[in-house]
């Protein structure tokens, strides 16, 4: 017990003797024994809210040292702070510096990666030189082992520089699962180094961040390899069908063959060069009334479009290269097979109440079997002229995770409904 505490436990014993004797001794009758133990407890609780020394404890000389609630405020601060969800580079490891340096009780932060510094705050920055290899010894044990080192004097530290001011520091690593990756390291000018469990803690944040980032980065790497993929699958025989198209207008009508010429000019640009993975649904709209053109080119009547899109829906965001896919299987594996032909609908709303964009793609042509469609949703469907919607189904769980639904019913002889449901962006 602190020794400031002690006046309070005294005092407390003594208000209780005091209590007891007023309540159930001189009283007759005494009071209840309820009505003792409160007025007991709102005495005792006067008592200590008015005796902070023994909450507190002694003032003490020095730096402040923070309790363990405050601690754990400072770190969920920083956590949601944390620059590293772009990964270890400099300049996340120069924000993250100027960031932990007043939390992290030291003079000097630095963060590495595993070949240099990335970036030093403090004393001894004139040596400790961003981009220069790791200089301390305990720099490289840390690296190789993957554990944190305490250096308590300048000798274990094995800084090369003779005039270096750092005395005491404490080196943890950062890794991605067992991977060391790089360090966090904080110095003092004297021979008591930082807090250990402070270090490591913001090292563990640190680490978690950086496992995040890894995983943003090999997500984003799936969700490009499953684009491309999708580029790849833009059916070749729609190429050589519409080049066939033109050549014959080329004959009749020279002024719709250079229509049609440049339509399929701004089809392919746009599949193959649009940068990133959502566009506003105003160019995924030109890109599906593009690609409809050329097909109705090609069908004639056969090819009936009918378009219902509520105009606030242009501004919202969408999966690139997710409507074309759903238009084109319509076509394909709805009418392409039809006698006399049929329609195509393309319908889409906002719901600015669950914030939400729907997007409904239906055909009245033949439908589809069960096993034509699960071929079709099990990524087969490009084999048969088609493209697959399993591919657009992992892309929108790699964007939105759970957050999406894709629907399709479709009923042989009459028809295919394919509905998407996405958040609002």
């Amino acid at each position: 017990m602190r020794n400031g505490s002690w006046p309070l436990a005294i005092a407390v014993v003594l208000t209780w003797g005091f209590v007891y004797l007023v309540t159930q001794v001189f009283p007759d009758p005494p009071l209840e024994v309820e009505a003792t133990v409160l007025i007991g407890l709102g005495i005792t609780l006067v008592l200590t809210i008015g005796y902070p020394s023994a909450l507190r404890g002694p003032r003490q000389a020095g730096p402040v040292r923070r309790s363990p609630g405050r601690q754990g405020r400072t770190f969920a601060a920083v956590d949601r702070s944390m620059p590293l969800r772009s990964g270890l580079t400099a300049e996340a490891a120069r924000r993250a510096v100027r960031l932990l340096h007043p939390v992290l009780g030291g003079d000097s932060v630095a963060i590495t990666d595993r070949e240099r510094v990335l970036a030093f705050q403090g004393p001894g920055s004139d040596h400790h030189t961003v981009g220069d290899r790791p200089q301390t010894e305990a720099s490289v044990r840390v690296l190789a082992k993957g554990r944190t080192v305490v250096v308590r004097n300048r000798g274990r530290l094995g800084c090369p520089d003779p005039d270096c001011p750092l005395q005491s520091a404490v080196i943890a690593p950062l890794a991605i699962g067992k991977r060391v990756v790089g360090t966090l390291k904080v110095y003092r000018v004297d021979e008591i180094p930082p807090p250990r469990d402070v270090v490591e803690g913001l090292a563990g944040i640190m680490s978690l961040h950086l496992e995040l980032a890894e995983l943003d980065h090999e997500r984003k790497l799936a969700v490009d390899a499953k684009l491309d993929a999708l580029r790849a699958q833009i059916n070749p025989h729609f190429l050589f069908n519409t080049l066939n198209t033109i050549a014959s207008k080329a004959r009749t009508d020279p002024e719709e063959a250079r229509r049609l010429l440049l339509r399929l000019s701004d089809f392919f640009r746009y599949a193959v060069r649009q940068d990133g993975h959502l566009v506003e649904f105003g160019q995924e709209y030109f890109f599906v009334r593009t690609y409809l053109s050329l097909e109705q080119a090609r069908y004639g009547e056969r090819l009936r479009v009918r378009y219902d899109v509520d105009p606030q829906v242009l501004s919202a965001h969408v999966p690139v290269l997710t409507i074309q896919p759903l238009v084109e299987n319509a076509v394909k594996h709805g009418l392409a097979d039809k006698v006399d032909g049929g329609t195509v609908r393309l319908k889409a709303r906002v719901d600015p109440l669950t914030r939400t964009t729907s997007i409904r793609v239906s055909d009245d042509g033949v439908g589809m079997s069960a096993e034509l469609l699960e071929r079709l949703t099990s990524g087969d469907g490009a084999a048969e002229g088609g493209v697959g919607l399993r591919n657009i189904s992992q892309r929108l769980q790699a964007l939105y995770g759970e957050r999406y639904r894709l629907d399709i019913q479709s009923d042989y002889g009459n028809g295919t409904v394919v509905d998407l449901r996405i958040p609002l962006g």
